[in-house]
Order: structure tokens, then sequence, then C-alpha cells
């Protein structure tokens, strides 16, 4: 990516509590990427047949189950958000976000971490289901992600706020001298997101490319004092569902980046330098994977939720065929643990048939309580979360073998 370097000085510090070689003053250098809108760029062969693969798996993802159904795609959405919150090091299990989900949705506590993962499934929601669809993308819409994303962390004063000093990746906490990478200075940030919005309304670039291109700007630019990560690779998706590829399933591409890591930073890196190919052949490669592994987990997702209506079916309290219980199976997929007010609101049924659906799905070994509790209660629907650790780790299921990540 084009650029120029501006060398700037970190004064001397004397109040901050460190020692005295950080309170030195520095000379350094921050990146200042040319603007997307005039960069001229040209594939080779190679990468655009990568990128053209990439696209036809995404568009039979979001083609393989016809019209879209929600629970699906909340589960998608869900899987793509917990993996870009591994790659920043957040990590959770899967029984343990899954109970956290519950708590929240029953007005409960959750851990701070929860939460915060939590929050970043939120900010998904809101760039596919609203951003996305903004006539025309601007920087507002953006800090509207970056602010749903914080709003549960302890540095949430700062959701929703373009930075205004400098920060870096890398080094020490106290300056920027000796860092990995020095984004550009403050006063650069406006006009660059501005740029950046531009590129995501123009449609001149293959999606993908556009998509690739986008996120690897958003992170050379860094606009956020935190939360920089995970907001680009929400964009990711906003320029995806904007084009058409992605309109009901989100790819979990952050699975197959979280993945490879290491190589996902060595073409973020890239990417600022003489390396936009290969860090567009990258970003291509894990999207294509990321379709498959979401079409082969669907289509074991098919398979369980066949094997419960089987239960339900067989079982002696089997209920008539319009009834709640099959209703509540169709909602499943997207609430792993589930309460008896959020199947409620899912199902759009009385509460007194929920509760009897419930208990229909137990007695069938659908569903499994997870306490004896009288009040607050929430029930594993069986199978389904191993499914979606598998998915999450990005392993494909064992009876739809895909080529194993480099």
């Amino acid at each position: 990516m084009p650029g120029r370097f501006k060398q700037r000085t970190w004064h001397y510090n004397p109040e901050i509590y460190a020692p005295a070689k950080y309170k030195r003053a520095y000379r350094y250098d921050a990146f200042v990427p040319d603007k997307l809108m005039d960069m001229p760029l040209s594939l080779d062969a190679t990468v655009a047949g990568i990128v053209s693969e990439a696209e036809l798996a995404i568009r039979a993802l979001n083609d393989s189950a016809g019209p879209p159904l929600a629970p699906l795609a909340r589960l998608l959405l869900r899987t793509e958000s917990i993996a870009s919150s591994k790659v920043e090091g957040m990590r959770l299990g899967v029984r343990e976000l899954a109970r956290a989900e519950a708590r929240v949705a029953s007005g409960q506590n959750a851990s701070a971490a929860a939460m915060e993962v939590l929050a970043n499934i939120d900010a998904m929601v809101l760039a596919v289901d609203k951003a996305a669809l903004a006539k025309r993308f601007d920087v507002s819409q953006v800090t509207a992600i970056h602010q749903r994303l914080l709003a549960q962390a302890e540095n949430k004063r700062i959701a929703g706020q373009v930075r205004t000093r400098q920060n870096w990746i890398g080094g020490n906490d106290h300056n920027p001298c000796g860092a990995d990478f020095v984004p550009p200075p403050p006063e650069d940030v406006d006009e660059l997101l501005s740029d950046l919005c531009e590129a995501i309304n123009d449609d001149r670039l293959p999606p993908l490319v556009q998509a690739a291109m986008v996120h690897a700007q958003f992170e050379t630019i860094h606009p956020f004092d935190d939360g920089n990560g995970r907001t680009g690779r929400a964009l990711i998706h906003v320029v995806l569902r904007r084009r058409g590829v992605a309109p009901r399933y989100v790819p979990p591409i952050s699975v197959a980046l979280a993945a490879a890591k290491t190589r996902y930073i060595e073409g973020l890196t890239g990417f600022r330098g003489n390396g936009v190919g290969k860090w567009i052949e990258h970003f291509a490669d894990a999207s294509a994977r990321a379709a498959h592994l979401a079409t082969s987990y669907l289509k074991a997702l098919e398979a369980l939720t066949t094997q419960w209506r089987a239960q339900l079916s067989a079982s002696p309290t089997a209920p008539r065929a319009d009834a709640a219980a099959w209703a509540l199976i169709d909602v499943l997929p997207a609430h792993p643990m589930i309460t008896a007010p959020v199947a409620t609101a899912a199902t759009g049924r009385a509460k007194a048939a929920v509760y009897e659906a419930i208990e229909q799905l137990k007695s069938a070994g659908v569903l499994i309580p997870l306490s004896d509790m009288r009040r607050n209660r929430s029930w594993e629907a069986v199978g389904l979360l191993d499914l979606i650790a598998g998915m999450e780790s990005g392993q494909p299921p064992a009876d739809l073998p895909l080529p194993a990540l480099e």
C-alpha cells in the first residue's frame, strides 16, 4: 500500500510513572497511507481466480438454505463475532459463553469478559443489519459499531470516539518508540476515515477485493484507542452485505483468520508495503475456507435438527403438528442454552405453551436442564454446543472433510 512516513517527536514527560528511559524525548515515524479512492490496483490472474472462487463459495453458502433462516443466520454471525474476539485474545469456553448469554437474556449478570464478547455479537448485528443498509455509509456508522462494541467494556468512555492522540502497536506502553507499527497521526485520521467510507460506498472493485482493502486500510488507520481489530472485521461484512454477496449468512471469516493468526498479521503488515496482492490472496483464501466451513456445518446442523424432530416424534409425549415444541426446535440453533422467556420471545407462543414444549423436548432428550432451581432456569440443546465448538475451532465436521489450514 503506497504511503509516506511523517516524523514526529515524543516529548519528554517527567510526570509519567515509568523507567527513566521511557520519559525521554524520542523521534518516531508514523505511517500515513495513501487514500483508497486514489489507489490504482491490478491483480494477477492467479489472485483474481482465487478471489472469484471465494466469492462463488460465499454466494453458494447464502443460497444453500433457500430463504433466509434467522436462527441459522444468527448462529453464523455469533460464530464470526466470537472468533473476532478470539483474534484479540478474548477466549471463553463455548459453554461458559452460552451460559452467560442465557443469564443476560434472563436479566442476570455475567462476567466482564463474557459481556465484552456478547457486545461484539451486538456490534456485528448492528453492522450487518443496520449500518450495511445505510443508503450512504459514513463515519457515523463506523462510530456506532464501535460504540456498541465497547458498550460493556471497562474503557467504555472511549466508545464511539475517534482518537485524538497518537497510538501504536507493539513496543512499550509509554511511548511509540520501538513500536512494531505507528498509525497515522491524529490530525490525519478524519480525512482517511472519510476516504475509507467513500471506498465502502464505491463498487468498482470486486466485492471481496473491496472488503479486503477496506479492512486492511482500517487497521492501518487504527482510528480508535481500542477495539480497532473487531470493528475492522465487522466492516468486512458491511461490504459483503452491501454488495449483495452475503445477503443472508455471514461467512465466519474470522474463524479462518484466527486459525492462521500469524499469516493474518503478516498479511496486514505486507499491505502497508508491497504486499497488497499477497494480502488479497490470503484474505480470499480465508474467506473461501470460511464459506465452505459454514456450509458444512449448516448441513451438520440440519442433520441434528432432523434428529431432534425424530426424537420428539418418537417420544411418548409427541405433540400435535402445530404444537410449540416444533417451533422451539426451529429457533434452538440461535440459542444453544435457552430460557423460558427467550423461548417465548423467539417462538411468539404463549408462556404456558412454551413451558409445555420445554417439558416435551426434555422428555424426548432434546433439552437437558442445567439446574434444579425453580427460578431463572435454562436448558441446553443436546449436541448443539459440540457442533458450535467445532465450527468455532475451524475444524470441519468429521464426515465432511475440508483441506487443512496451512
